[in-house]
């Protein structure tokens, strides 16, 4: 059975870098995160007559805006230079949109801040315009601390991917109380936890699009 392989991005949500006076993580998303590096990494999935597998690059805003980041030599976090109002780019910031225009799809993994999309997100993603994202799918995860799992914020989410262009699968995978599930490696506390199953069900439809979508683009060269 031949193998596709979906060129990934996982964008992370969060820029935290300090753990909070009562203690616990700099980042709870660090462990999603290597979580999700697990499973793409373990992952082949027969669809079709392909078996497909993923190569996936991480976005993460604080190497992105950080001392040597990709972005840091242009903009920053307050998103004050679109890399879309330039017609040239440093070699980082370059590769960078290289890497996020050449993607078949995208999966966001974020917490919630204040009920909507956290900055650091809308401003990584922000960054490039909508036709790095156009006609390719994305898919959202959401975590948090408490028992809402950021769900507020994938729907917040799912608007800002729709203008963006990438359009949300229909399956949500929401993490609540995720130190309850997660170890601080990523690890799965008890593996067959329910709501782990959540990921590999929503990477289902993400593969089913990002194939689907990418066989459209080329063979039409829209978009």
């Amino acid at each position: 059975m031949p193998t596709k392989t979906l060129k990934t991005v996982v964008f992370m949500g969060s820029a935290k870098t300090v753990v909070p006076f009562w203690g616990g993580d700099a980042r709870l998303g660090d462990r999603v995160v290597s979580w999700v590096k697990e499973i793409l990494t373990s992952r082949s999935k027969e669809l079709g007559s392909d078996t497909i597998k993923h190569d996936f690059t991480v976005v993460d805003p604080v190497e992105v805006f950080g001392d040597g980041g990709a972005l840091a030599e242009i903009s920053n976090g307050a998103l004050s230079t679109p890399t879309f109002f330039l017609k040239e780019l440093p070699p980082k910031a370059q590769a960078l949109k290289e890497t996020i225009c050449g993607a078949d799809c995208y999966l966001v993994v974020s917490p919630e801040y204040n009920h909507a999309v956290p900055p650091a997100l809308a401003s990584v993603m922000g960054h490039f315009g909508g036709s790095c994202y156009a006609c390719k799918p994305s898919a959202i995860l959401t975590y948090s601390p408490g028992p809402f799992a950021g769900m507020r914020a994938a729907v917040a989410i799912c608007t800002m991917c729709h203008e963006l262009g990438c359009l949300p699968v229909s399956k949500l995978c929401g993490l609540p109380n995720t130190e309850g599930l997660l170890d601080s490696d990523g690890k799965p506390k008890e593996g067959s936890e329910r709501l782990l199953k959540q990921l590999p069900a929503m990477l289902d439809q993400l593969e089913w699009m990002a194939v689907a979508m990418k066989r459209q683009r080329d063979e039409t060269g829209v978009c």
